[in-house]
């Protein structure tokens, strides 16, 4: 039995997900004229009560787009330091929207006002003009932290309309975050100029992103996908997948939430790990006492069939998601209990 929480993208289409997918209806969607593709987007913009949807390959294409469209070269985005869109999209800010970057250090990736304010430029030709304010809830490197929509959200809403930004959402884990706070999307979709959300997370899709705004947002969108190479075909069959996840997953995440909060308590029993964040999703993160015994870790727990990330010298990370089940959370945990660094 090979365990592996390296990542929720790891999971496989179910068989149900599997006929779905078989008995999808196609066409060409370049054309526009994929009736699964525009029957996914339609759903997904009346879910959120935004204008419009846009199908995409992935949630760094769908940030990518939204951040280029709603900034000019020169322009700077705020965001927490080790948010996705800077640490793990290969540069696209500056690749793609020639963009600089303001970064707030925070350890679980969650942004308050105070933290933005100080740092939005003044209107000074030094510097570059503060165009653009970007959240990512859950926060992957906080652990799975996530925002309650009207204690933080809204507040920074507040403040990024007083300073004329764009406020937009790496939602790329947002359906776990609405698993716990029990949040409409209508209520996202009203408050972010653009929202991502990731279906190959924790839907478990095999694969596809959407971005989500207004007419104009999604117009210009249509051409940037294009130009990266984004334009796709035959997508109704993976638009077929997300439907079902839409109607399937969703209410199971609590599993994976519950499976984390688990690993996480017995992680922080153990004498050789020096810290485990607070896993209020389906992601533990933890550090161990050095960086040897982290390593041996990994090596231990890969010569039993078990994989997790290596996220820095010292800490690693798991996630919980659709193929990890209760009698391999079972079998984890005799496995890290015999560990003896």
């Amino acid at each position: 039995m090979r365990i592996d929480l390296r990542s929720d993208t790891l999971t496989r289409p179910t068989p149900e997900m599997l006929l779905a997918m078989q008995e999808a209806k196609v066409g060409d969607d370049v054309y526009e004229e994929d009736p699964t593709v525009n029957l996914l987007q339609e759903r997904l913009a009346q879910m959120f009560g935004v204008e419009a949807a846009l199908f995409c390959p992935s949630g760094t294409m769908t940030n990518q787009i939204a951040i280029k469209a709603l900034t000019q070269p020169q322009d700077e985005v705020i965001c927490y330091k080790q948010a996705h869109i800077y640490k793990y999209e290969g540069g696209g800010l500056a690749f793609n929207a020639q963009l600089s970057v303001k970064l707030i250090d925070k350890q679980d990736g969650i942004l308050k006002p105070q933290d933005i304010i100080s740092c939005i430029n003044p209107d000074d030709i030094h510097y570059p003009t503060t165009r653009l304010v970007a959240l990512e809830n859950t926060a992957n490197r906080g652990g799975g932290a996530y925002y309650r929509l009207q204690e933080d959200i809204i507040p920074i809403r507040h403040l990024c309309n007083e300073h004329q930004l764009f406020l937009h959402l790496d939602g790329a884990r947002l359906w776990n975050a609405l698993a716990v706070t029990n949040e409409k999307p209508e209520d996202y979709g009203k408050t972010f100029d653009s929202i991502s959300v990731c279906f190959s997370k924790s839907l478990g899709c095999p694969v596809g992103s959407a971005l989500l705004g207004s007419k104009a947002l999604i117009k210009r969108g249509k051409r940037l996908r294009k130009v990266l190479g984004g334009g796709w075909r035959q997508a109704g069959f993976l638009a077929a997948a997300v439907l079902y996840a839409l109607d399937n997953h969703r209410e199971r995440l609590e599993e994976d939430h519950q499976r984390a909060a688990i690993l996480a308590e017995a992680l922080r029993q153990k004498s050789y790990v020096k810290y485990v964040m607070p896993a209020p999703t389906n992601i533990v993160i933890f550090q161990m006492e050095n960086t040897e015994i982290a390593q041996k870790l990994v090596n231990y727990l890969q010569s039993h069939n078990c994989w997790i990330g290596k996220i820095s010298e010292d800490s690693c990370r798991m996630v919980t998601h659709l193929d990890f089940t209760d009698l391999m959370l079972e079998s984890l945990l005799v496995i890290l209990h015999q560990f003896n660094p």
